[in-house]
């Protein structure tokens, strides 16, 4: 089974919303929503993966970032092990630049249901979180 190591940021904006993008493509998780972020390169480090994932699909630079959880979650086809990073500062503002539409939620407004199943176990602990 494959398995991919990601990193994947937790935009939080001065009102404490936060960042979930759509998902595209035409895999199972088609019409969901995650938190963005990739795949770590070989040899790449998590923080500097989410820099290079969040310019690429957000077109932003991340400024400050701290890492918040590490979790591995078992689907069908693949393993992945997500390290997610708290995103508190970037430049410029977020924007969909593959096409994915983007929106802003209240964090005690997350829906799991709406969001990838690795991404579950995220939205429990950033509830706790404020």
């Amino acid at each position: 089974m494959n398995h991919f190591d990601v990193a994947a940021g937790i935009l939080c904006d001065a009102k404490g919303r936060i960042l979930i993008a759509e998902r595209l493509g035409d895999g199972p998780f088609h019409g969901m929503w995650e938190f963005p972020g990739g795949k770590i390169a070989p040899g790449e480090s998590s923080q500097r993966a989410l820099s290079r994932e969040l310019a690429e699909e957000l077109g932003i630079e991340v400024t400050a970032c701290s890492s918040f959880m590490n979790l591995r979650h078992e689907y069908d086809d693949r393993i992945v092990s997500i390290e997610f990073f708290i995103v508190s500062e970037w430049n410029s503002d977020p924007i969909g630049r593959e096409g994915q539409a983007l929106r802003w939620v209240p964090s005690e407004l997350l829906d799991a249901d709406e969001l990838l199943p690795a991404d579950v176990p995220v939205v429990a602990a950033l509830k706790q979180r404020h």
